[in-house]
């Protein structure tokens, strides 16, 4: 399909399809544009996910998957968060409730300010220096679990 309506079908059918399941690549929605007889290509879609303004956030599973920015200009809080993560993280490890996560020099007041928009129930508090968080958490296992998904946000 081509053209202005053809463009415009195939943005309707996106948003439908990631309404309906948790597409998590750009290459499952091509796969699942082609299967509806839409013949098109990753650069394609990939222009497609930017002019929708799609964005991905993380389920309960650890896995990524797109969905429709409610605020299309407001970035959401956990692509914030694996943005400043991707670019400053450099280790984290805990001794009791305190978590030392390590960065990139100059990138954690950035993760730091992350931390705390995302509010995690098991963080009590964080306060950043250059290049180190100190985050303050619940309990032991609050900061085992606070590890595990910081971990899964850098893979």
């Amino acid at each position: 399909m081509d053209g202005a309506k053809g463009k415009t079908d195939r943005h309707d059918l996106i948003l439908k399809l990631i309404k309906d399941a948790r597409l998590q690549t750009q290459g499952s929605l091509v796969s699942a544009l082609r299967d509806r007889g839409y013949d098109c290509t990753q650069a394609t879609v990939s222009r497609d996910v930017k002019e929708l303004k799609l964005a991905k956030t993380l389920s309960e599973n650890g896995a990524y998957y797109y969905y429709v920015n409610p605020d299309e200009n407001e970035q959401p809080v956990v692509t914030k968060l694996l943005d400043a993560f991707s670019n400053g993280f450099v280790k984290a490890d805990y001794s009791g409730n305190i978590v030392v996560i390590k960065t990139v020099v100059g990138m954690a007041p950035a993760c730091a300010l992350a931390i705390d928009a995302v509010q995690w129930q098991e963080v009590v508090g964080t306060l950043a220096g250059d290049d180190t968080i100190l985050i303050v958490t619940k309990s032991v296992a609050a900061s085992k679990k606070f590890i595990r998904k910081i971990e899964t946000l850098v893979r």
